[in-house]
């Protein structure tokens, strides 16, 4: 058996291949050893849905507190959302490698390379921690510029993001964690980490920023506020609050991860040794992180110019996208964790040397997706008005969020499909595909259909002569320029997405990507 680091740049041979797997096709090693499959997706994804279900809360939690301050103050939040994004995306997209090589590692049963992993995975996330912290204290300023953010929105996007900077490298450090964990099949110590993550995150913004818990109902029509708890602490720091409620959160499942992997987890061991730089294993990893870091950044990209268009269409509607997407992720949130069970199962049955379980099992965790977000779409289709009414009061968040919501509850199974499909293809290594598809999708698709479907006039800068850019699509939209018309775009886009991803996934190519 070859524990070099070197040792997964071949497929193991067909002899090799079946003593990693029992007589009916059960991994031999790691956290899923001895399991059937049925009950491998259950013990991998369980942990990492009910910890999506709590990050959603999280982000909710963060919105409606903004929403309880003002309407400014939920655009400011809802665009620092998605600086923050990026940033969590950055330390994903490269933890992608870290656990698509632990994974094929474990399965393989090459302890020694995973080890390495691990050590290489930390020393990259501290380094790229400490340079996105410089990065984003020098682009506060432009940055609230850029989104068009003044007076009290402006503000309060510059104290969030000032403190969620210096947040940066605790959120390397824990996400760095949960990518080795979870490579190794161990998803529920990340999982504890991330209750206490999320606990710290929810008690403290609350308590430090000073607000009320309210909920509007609609009666006769007309919408009526009532105060459901009154915060009892003395604090009131407003948008700082919430920024330092996350900081607090992620030190604190920082702390856990770090220590259960000092402990080691599974045959996997946080080491000192393995914090030098190992160029052979930093490449692996970046062989498979890098494609992702471009495939996020482009995706990002993409949605960070929709988040300038949404902008565009009047105050408070970033607020209101926003809003709509917390409540979104309440169903793509468990489409994620059963993609992160799909990509593990993928990564560790391929590392076996059995593409048909692999296969097998990606179909089945897309199969339960399917279910679970499907009834969310449902819910969002019957009730939207009523859900967002149970989180904010802004007039204009009740008007436009509800519509939103119906568009977004009508594309969920395809929006599963890619979802989960994707995050397969990952683990399985398959990483410049899956950027190709994202780059096209997010470029060729989704940013022209949100700006013929939003009727949005965009705005000329001065050295291009000021004005407007009118929306030549605009009179032959059959509805008025909003919200709901940009939520149609974004929709047909994701539907789309969903097709391209299941002609790869049925093309096979996935199966046989290098890692």
């Amino acid at each position: 058996m070859n524990d070099s680091p070197e040792g997964l740049d071949a497929p193991p041979p067909a002899a090799d291949a079946r003593a990693r797997l029992t007589p009916d096709g059960r991994l031999r090693s790691g956290r899923l050893a001895g399991l059937p499959m049925n009950r491998a997706i259950w013990v991998v994804a369980w942990p990492v849905l009910v910890d999506s279900l709590l990050s959603s809360l999280v982000g909710l939690t963060d919105t409606v507190l903004a929403a309880a301050i003002s309407e400014p103050a939920t655009d400011a939040i809802g665009s620092a959302s998605y600086i923050l994004w990026f940033i969590g995306l950055s330390f994903v997209a490269l933890d992608i490698g870290a656990t698509a090589l632990i994974a094929r590692a474990v399965g393989g049963r090459r302890l020694a390379t995973a080890n390495a992993g691990v050590g290489q995975t930390f020393l990259l996330a501290a380094a790229t921690s400490l340079a996105l912290t410089v990065i984003i204290l020098l682009l506060i300023g432009p940055l609230a510029t850029t989104m068009r953010l003044v007076g009290e929105a402006g503000q309060a996007f510059r104290v969030y993001m000032l403190i969620i900077a210096l947040n940066i490298p605790f959120m390397a450090l824990l996400l760095a964690g949960v990518a080795c964990l979870r490579g190794a099949g161990d998803t529920l110590r990340p999982l504890r980490a991330m209750i206490v993550v999320n606990l710290v995150n929810l008690v403290s913004s609350w308590a430090l920023s000073g607000v009320d818990l309210t909920t509007t109902t609609f009666t006769h029509g007309q919408p009526v506020t009532r105060t459901v708890l009154a915060n009892p602490f003395p604090f009131d720091l407003g948008v700082a609050g919430i920024a330092l409620g996350t900081a607090l959160g992620h030190a604190a499942g920082m702390v856990l991860v770090v220590a259960a992997l000092l402990r080691g987890s599974h045959g996997i061991r946080l080491r000192a040794r393995r914090l030098a730089p190992h160029w052979i294993t930093l490449r692996r990893i970046a062989r498979v992180g890098l494609p992702n870091f471009f495939e996020m950044l482009g995706m990002w990209f993409g949605n960070f110019l929709v988040l300038l268009i949404v902008g565009c269409l009047g105050a408070g509607i970033v607020g209101a996208h926003m809003v709509a997407i917390r409540v979104e992720s309440f169903s793509f949130q468990p489409g994620f964790a059963m993609g992160v069970a799909a990509a593990t199962l993928a990564g560790q049955f391929l590392g076996a040397g059995s593409p048909a379980l692999a296969r097998r099992a990606v179909l089945r965790c897309l199969a339960l997706a399917v279910l679970i977000m499907g009834s969310m779409g449902v819910v969002f289709i019957l009730a939207p008005r009523t859900i967002v009414g149970l989180l904010t009061s802004q007039p204009t968040h009740l008007a436009s969020v509800p519509p939103a919501l119906l568009v977004a509850g009508i594309v969920q199974v395809p929006f599963c499909v890619g979802i989960v499909l994707r995050q397969a293809m990952r683990g399985a290594g398959d990483v410049k595909v899956v950027m190709v598809i994202t780059w096209v999708a997010t470029y060729a698709l989704r940013l022209p259909l949100v700006y013929a479907c939003s009727g949005v006039d965009l705005p000329l800068p001065e050295w291009a002569g000021g004005g407007v850019l009118a929306n030549p699509f605009t009179p032959y939209l059959p509805w008025k320029p909003g919200l709901m018309g940009l939520w149609v775009g974004l929709s047909i886009e994701v539907a789309i997405r969903g097709v391209l991803f299941t002609a790869r996934f049925l093309h096979g190519g996935w199966a046989r990507a290098r890692v």
